[in-house]
């Protein structure tokens, strides 16, 4: 049963899954960052309130975060097969992961921006820096330590997400899962993967943290 093959698997698995979760999460801030950012400079309380805007963009992350990943998955298989020209495989996954992660990171991005001291970005306005020069120079070096720390959240979160991507043929250790402890019965290789996506979480997560511990000047 644990032969050559089934452990070349299991490590083509873990390399699947890392790059479904490392890929995702870098397209899904390059749509959530900017996002998250419109979110708190047109809030009322913003640099820049744009009520319309704030509102139009809430209910849109609202909406689309309030979508299971497995229904969303499904969803978009033209959209997918569109991008990538196929509906199965790690690439193929990563199209639903970046879209269902997009406007979880936004959420992220609002919330670590928001704990940036008000007298500090209000210094900055007194001192005549434009809105380009608040957002880049004021706010996000001073959120820098709560963006990491929200980074390994969404890292972790889109990792499940690839797992549950298995039982429709999105590759990595979800799929593996999925054919070996579902259709076959071979609950020790499934317990394995388990445990190898507990050590890839721990693994992103420290890396991440400690990052995070670094970065924070406080």
């Amino acid at each position: 049963m644990w032969d050559e093959t089934t452990l070349n698997l299991l490590i083509q698995g873990v390399g699947e899954s890392l790059y479904m979760t490392l890929v995702s999460t870098f397209f899904a801030y390059i749509i959530g960052l900017p996002l998250g950012i419109l979110l708190v400079t047109s809030a009322k309380e913003g640099i820049r309130p744009r009520p319309w805007l704030f509102k139009t963009l809430d209910v849109i992350v609202n909406l689309t975060r309030s979508i299971p990943f497995l229904i969303l998955l499904v969803a978009i298989i033209p959209f997918t097969r569109l991008v990538t020209g196929t509906m199965i495989g790690p690439t193929a996954t990563i199209v639903p992961l970046t879209l269902s992660a997009a406007p979880f990171v936004a959420r992220l991005v609002e919330s670590s921006i928001k704990e940036v001291d008000v007298g500090v970005i209000e210094a900055a306005q007194s001192m005549g820096a434009s809105n380009m020069q608040i957002i880049w120079k004021v706010m996000l070096p001073e959120a820098k330590p709560s963006l990491i720390v929200g980074c390994a959240i969404a890292t972790t979160t889109i990792l499940g997400y690839s797992a549950m991507a298995g039982f429709t043929g999105g590759g990595g250790l979800g799929t593996i899962a999925t054919n070996f402890g579902f259709y076959r019965y071979q609950y020790d290789v499934m317990l394995v993967t388990v445990v190898l996506l507990v050590l890839i979480v721990q693994v992103l997560q420290g890396i991440l943290m400690k990052l995070a511990g670094l970065s924070n000047k406080k």
